[in-house]
């Protein structure tokens, strides 16, 4: 009797031997060759997502949600351009830093008041990023010093793999955490790291220039400003315009 009938007479498939893979593509090895096949991509998304920590706020802070509606078309301050135009163009920038990620080695700094987009925006980056396929790693300052003290008193090496070798580093609200020498010395020596590394930051701020460089070291203000491409953001308060609707 032949092996594919004796399966069958005992209630097997006639291929049931056979190898059976998940991606029929690869064969389930993750390449094509050097190339990393699609399904090896897509778990990688997925992983990244739930590093970032960002899954569900992506869901609904994302550019397909993101309204110039919030930003006035009206000039009546000293800036050069309206909201709406200065945010058009910060926004044509992003979308520049987004498609050329991968051969670029720019570093973005949003700053301004609070409630003009910049979370939000940085939000949007994080998506698109992540649906490429980079590693995106999103922290408030807050939580930022919070890992970066899990590293240096409980030698977390996993986590700082993940600060210093993602593809992208969001800090988020930069000059909320609890000032401290800790604090400066560590957040210099990140934000150096990286830059010696070539990993890219984007890093958001409610403060002015002035205000960080009051609020930091020169060694970090320096950083900040001469390796970073600067974005200030303006206009009336996103937040209290959303609760008045």
């Amino acid at each position: 009797m032949k092996k594919s009938e004796l399966l069958v007479s005992h209630g097997y498939s006639m291929d049931y031997l056979e190898l059976n893979y998940n991606c029929p593509k690869c064969k389930d090895t993750g390449f094509l060759g050097k190339v990393k096949c699609t399904c090896y991509k897509q778990k990688l998304v997925k992983i990244y997502y739930n590093n970032a920590d960002l899954s569900k706020l992506l869901q609904k802070n994302n550019f397909d949600n993101f309204k110039l509606d919030y930003y006035s078309t009206s000039n009546n301050g000293p800036e050069r351009f309206s909201p709406r135009e200065n945010i058009e163009q910060i926004v044509s920038k992003t979308w520049s830093f987004i498609k050329n990620f991968k051969d670029t080695d720019e570093n973005l700094l949003f700053y301004g008041n609070s409630g003009t987009g910049k979370t939000f925006l940085s939000h949007c980056i994080a998506k698109e990023l992540l649906d490429k396929g980079y590693f995106v790693v999103y922290k408030t300052s807050e939580e930022l010093i919070k890992s970066l003290k899990e590293i240096k008193f409980n030698g977390n090496l996993e986590l700082e793999e993940h600060l210093i070798n993602c593809d992208l580093l969001i800090i988020d609200d930069l000059g909320t955490e609890m000032s401290s020498d800790f604090s400066k010395t560590e957040l210099f020596n990140l934000l150096n790291g990286k830059l010696l590394k070539g990993k890219k930051m984007l890093v958001s701020t409610n403060y002015s220039l002035d205000g960080l460089t009051n609020m930091y070291s020169e060694r970090i203000t320096s950083r900040l400003i001469g390796n970073f491409d600067l974005f200030k953001f303006y206009g009336n308060d996103i937040r209290l315009q959303k609760k008045m609707a």
